[in-house]
């Protein structure tokens, strides 16, 4: 056996997802592909069989077993007891208050039955906001935002909505900042005039905008400070940010809101300006 396989078995979730992301880098493919889809879907790793995870994961179960080795588990089955620990654990106030939106809905209109399951989803994103945000980061966050001379908002797709709404906040609070995403197609000459007295917002979510991470990766080289939000620690916004945060919303049939994530840029954006004007 290995001496990586002999080290001691992380003991709790926390433990463990910072191993990993201590380790990503020496980790083979598969390896990496197995830790991304357990740090991004850690109820599927508790929930699941290995076979049903290793269909979602798209790697075989054999590779499982090596990726739970790996960390100095016995198998999988050890493993997956972390993650059902990290269940347990977890507040489940907000069960109880979503059990009775959905009390009665067989009676309730299609289209209310929807809804009621979104209400769900915000639910339980807008609860794990707190838990998934660190408030040093936060703060650093803040304090390199707001020294920028302009804030450069960089999104696509399904995160362009959050960096829209920030810039119009930051319009009505007098807070100079750049949209990047111009119906002119002049990114790269906006992106040309930041410096390193400016600093960057960069959002993206799986599947994850390649434009967005290569103009965040551009004005990082160029000394540009990025704050960046997220859904994995495998995002590759996390690996050129100064600051970076992970955040993933719940879903419905497959469609995520963007409830907690709006609440957090909003958060920024009200404590950039407030830190601002104590300069």
């Amino acid at each position: 056996m290995s001496d990586i396989s002999q080290r001691a078995a992380p003991e709790d979730f926390d433990t463990l997802r910072a191993v990993i992301l201590e380790r990503k880098g020496e980790l083979p493919k598969r390896l990496t592909q197995v830790a991304a889809y357990a740090l991004d879907h850690p109820d599927e790793i508790a929930f699941g069989t290995a076979a049903s995870v290793a269909i979602s994961a798209q790697v075989q179960p054999s590779t499982l077993v090596r990726f739970a080795q790996h960390f100095g588990f016995d198998g999988f089955s050890g493993l997956q007891q972390v993650f059902r620990a990290r269940l347990r654990e977890r507040n489940s106030s907000y069960e109880e208050r979503l059990k009775k939106l959905e009390e009665g809905e067989a009676s309730l209109a299609e289209s209310t039955a929807i809804l009621n399951k979104f209400i769900s989803a915000a639910h339980r994103s807008v609860d794990a906001l707190s838990a998934a945000i660190d408030p040093e980061g936060f703060e650093k966050a803040v304090e390199i935002l707001a020294k920028a001379d302009t804030i450069y908002l960089i999104a696509k797709r399904r995160s362009y909505p959050i960096a829209s709404y920030m810039a119009y906040a930051f319009g009505k609070l007098k807070v100079r900042c750049q949209m990047v995403g111009t119906s002119a197609g002049i990114d790269d000459d906006l992106l040309a005039m930041a410096g390193p007295q400016d600093a960057a917002f960069a959002t993206s979510f799986s599947p994850y905008a390649s434009e967005s991470a290569t103009q965040a990766r551009a004005l990082a080289a160029r000394g540009v400070p990025v704050v960046s939000l997220t859904d994995s620690a495998f995002s590759p916004l996390a690996e050129c940010s100064s600051v970076w945060f992970e955040l993933v919303e719940a879903d419905h049939a497959g469609f995520r809101s963007l409830s907690a994530s709006m609440a957090f840029a909003m958060a920024l954006t009200v404590s950039i300006a407030e830190k601002r004007r104590r300069f």
